[in-house]
């Protein structure tokens, strides 16, 4: 694992810390986004592994993207559009792909600024957890850019329409507490409480069948963009799956012996 991107598996809860605090952790360049995607791997291929943790060394979350490396001839821009479009599909817009693949669950600790491709990164994550220093802002438009990794329908699939356009279009920054009241985030708590907290409910989330966790994250990412009868239809399947596992008939034996329930997956 390269040291831009740190990895460390506690009991099966699996935090990916981005590691270029002199930088403000960028994560367009093709070195981040391949030792991110190198983590996911891991991640979802340990057998161990539960649900994972990200966040952002120092005391931003992530950038976004290197404004130095933004000029034509630098970084994911070429003087040649067409390159530049090979470009993003061989670069960041792989990581949207990878998160969505995932299939453990990904809880991001935003414990500073996210800023453009970096508060998309946060919205590839199931839940956020914000600490209070930390903002949102889908900045794009405001180098004359838009959000080009994915971020319009990450956003507006998180906040509704009427907020994803009024981030996107004036690119302003919002703080903590306003991504708490329009449901960005999840929770809201002090900077030096961040990782407690988002470790906490990584083991809440870890304490369930892992086979149970995992299938419901896959319901919750279909029924995003599948019709009714789509969802449903997956829906009736996994719960046949669930329904013959020895951890359902464990959990329900536990609950009428009035007892905690002991899984083996």
């Amino acid at each position: 694992m390269s040291d831009i991107v740190l990895y460390e598996n506690n009991d099966g809860i699996v935090t990916i810390t981005l590691n270029m605090p002199d930088k403000r952790n960028p994560i367009s360049e093709i070195e981040m986004v391949e030792a991110v995607l190198e983590a996911l791997h891991r991640a979802d291929n340990e057998p161990d592994a539960r649900v994972a943790i990200l966040t952002g060394n120092g005391t931003v979350f992530s950038s976004g993207g290197n404004l130095k490396k933004m000029y034509p001839g630098e970084g994911l821009v070429d003087r040649e559009s067409h390159k530049t479009r090979v470009n993003y599909k061989r670069g960041i817009l792989r990581l949207p792909v990878a998160f969505e693949a995932l299939e453990i669950p990904i809880i991001a600790a935003v414990n500073g600024p996210a800023i453009g491709a970096g508060c998309d990164l946060s919205l590839m994550c199931d839940i956020r957890i914000a600490a209070k220093s930390a903002k949102f802002a889908e900045s794009f438009v405001k180098i004359g850019i838009i959000p080009g990794d994915g971020g319009s329908g990450l956003l507006s699939r998180a906040v509704g329409y009427s907020k994803a356009a009024e981030m996107i279009l004036t690119g302003d920054a919002i703080s903590a507490e306003e991504a708490l009241a329009c449901g960005l985030v999840s929770k809201v708590v002090e900077d030096e409480d961040l990782l407690t907290a988002a470790t906490e409910l990584a083991k809440r989330i870890s304490a369930n069948p892992n086979y149970a966790v995992r299938m419901a994250k896959r319901l919750l990412k279909t029924a995003q963009t599948a019709s009714l009868n789509e969802e449903l239809e997956l829906a009736a399947s996994m719960q046949a799956l669930a329904n013959a596992t020895e951890d359902n008939q464990e959990a329900l034996n536990a609950f009428f012996e009035k007892r905690k329930p002991v899984f083996k997956s």
